[in-house]
């Protein structure tokens, strides 16, 4: 055969697609901005054709992640029989030969610690809360508290990253980005993801969080969060180079912006249109975030709400109203991370210390959220990786102790748009160390917050190396008792 022959036809189907003009590389960028062209929904971008598969009682989500693990029943779950039992063997009976960690594995001793704390009952609704959390009592009656989760992960890191991306190995899409991909996002200005982490007072050497948390994982990586820091520029080089004027940078990426397209038109790579789309969001940006970010307009009474904190940049209190302020414009998943809640010893003075960074801002935003309407369209979600063991880690005292990691049960509790306000679910025994009804696994907290955007779990699907991904891998179930 004549070798110019031969080696036309083995030319291959991408270089053929990639060369003409209206090949696979502006079908897929017309795909990824078809939104911004031709939908009559407004601003709004992204999102996947029949999406949301029915009416949402939530338009977006606010997930307030307490890392390090709350102690259960040292905030929600009241267990007044554990006094008689204070520094008594936890039962084997009750144990039944479950998994430790290695931190308290070869301890001699379990001794059960109860609670030193007081707790009462609160709202219409009589929820037991702690005196640890006196503004959070105050909104018992918007609040559904779950007191049966449970997991798999014993440990934090596989425990934080199955809570975000459905699996205790790193790699999947996080939560909110599996939410951005099949919503998109409801404004041009503000990416429709954003995380922010503050580190707690109970314990300030706690366990970093990485950035893969809140990652795309085999997803567009237009999906993952931007991550708003609490000093300096909000967002990284958010602000102009020093010399560079405004102008100069919109011809610098209108230049880079055709650069991108010609790679984009020759070899159909959908990052690259992933890229144009990212560095004009980074130009929005540079507008929407500054303004923002800047809390001097708020009303005094609402620094009030929100506590003395909420004026300093990067703490709890500050991002709960950030979140708030995010809400308004359109954000669709709002995560904040608040670190320090892995009391492994000194739980009463440390957990005092947690308490006191999150609580009024925690209520302040329910109310604030109610006040100005948004509250019924906006579903709020507080919890941590896992709960604490009811015996104790090292020494037992009788106004100080420790608790270990503890997958079998522990609380969370949510607020707004989709669940019931004022209810407890769930039950666990006396020595709050199993659960004796109802119980939540992670996979079914995954698919009722899904139901409650108006996604159908089983259907919101990535294919990625020959099989179709989900956020709840091939379990989980809406708990349908806590739908409003």
């Amino acid at each position: 055969m004549d070798p110019l022959l031969e080696n036309q036809l083995l030319i291959t189907r991408r270089h053929f697609f990639g060369l003409t003009s209206i090949g696979v590389g502006m079908a897929a960028l017309a795909s990824l901005f078809e939104r911004d062209l031709i939908s009559a929904e407004g601003p709004a971008s992204g999102g996947l054709p029949g999406l949301p598969h029915f009416p949402p009682r939530a338009k977006r989500v606010i997930y307030l992640f307490q890392s390090g693990a709350p102690s259960q029943m040292d905030l929600f779950d009241y267990k007044p029989k554990l006094e008689r039992f204070f520094a008594t063997e936890l039962p084997d009976s009750v144990r039944m030969g479950q998994r430790l960690t290695g931190m308290t594995a070869t301890q001699a001793s379990f001794p059960v610690a109860p609670s030193r704390f007081k707790f009462a009952r609160h709202g219409r609704c009589g929820a037991w809360v702690s005196e640890l959390l006196p503004h959070t009592a105050e909104i018992a009656d918007e609040l559904c508290f779950i007191r049966s989760m449970h997991t798999e992960a014993i440990n934090h890191d596989p425990a934080i990253t199955f809570f975000q991306t459905g699996a205790q190995l790193a790699g999947r899409p996080s939560i909110g980005a599996w939410v951005s991909y099949g919503l998109g996002s409801e404004t041009s200005d503000l990416p429709a993801f954003v995380v922010m982490v503050s580190q707690g007072t109970g314990r300030p050497d706690d366990q970093p969080l990485y950035d893969r948390l809140w990652g795309s994982g085999f997803l567009p990586t237009k999906y993952q969060a931007v991550k708003f820091r609490p000093a300096g520029d909000p967002v990284l080089h958010l602000s102009n180079p020093p010399g560079l004027r405004d102008g100069s940078r919109r011809r610098f990426l209108d230049d880079l912006a055709r650069l991108n397209q010609w790679r984009l038109e020759e070899i159909g790579d959908p990052e690259i249109a992933t890229r144009i789309a990212q560095y004009e969001m980074a130009y929005r940006m540079q507008t929407s975030v500054p303004e923002l970010t800047d809390l001097s307009k708020e009303p005094e009474h609402v620094f009030d709400l929100y506590g003395p904190e909420s004026r300093t940049r990067g703490t709890f209190a500050a991002n709960c109203l950030l979140a708030r302020r995010l809400v308004e414009r359109g954000v669709r998943f709002i995560q904040l991370f608040h670190k320090g809640w892995d009391q492994h010893d000194k739980l009463p003075k440390q957990i005092a210390g947690q308490c006191g960074d999150t609580d009024q801002p925690c209520a302040a935003l329910i109310k604030d959220l109610k006040q100005r309407g948004l509250l019924k369209d906006t579903l709020v979600v507080w919890g941590g990786e896992f709960g604490r063991t009811v015996y104790c880690q090292g020494k037992l005292t009788a106004d100080d102790y420790g608790r270990d990691h503890h997958p079998r049960c522990f609380t969370i509790w949510m607020a707004g748009g989709g669940v019931k306000s004022g209810i407890t679910f769930g039950e666990t025994d006396d020595y709050c160390y199993n659960i004796t009804q109802d119980p939540v696994h992670v996979y079914d907290l995954h698919a009722t917050i899904l139901h409650c955007l108006g996604v159908d779990h089983t259907q919101l699907t990535f294919k990625y190396q020959g099989r179709h991904f989900r956020l709840t891998d091939v379990h989980g179930e809406v708990v349908k008792q806590v739908l409003a």
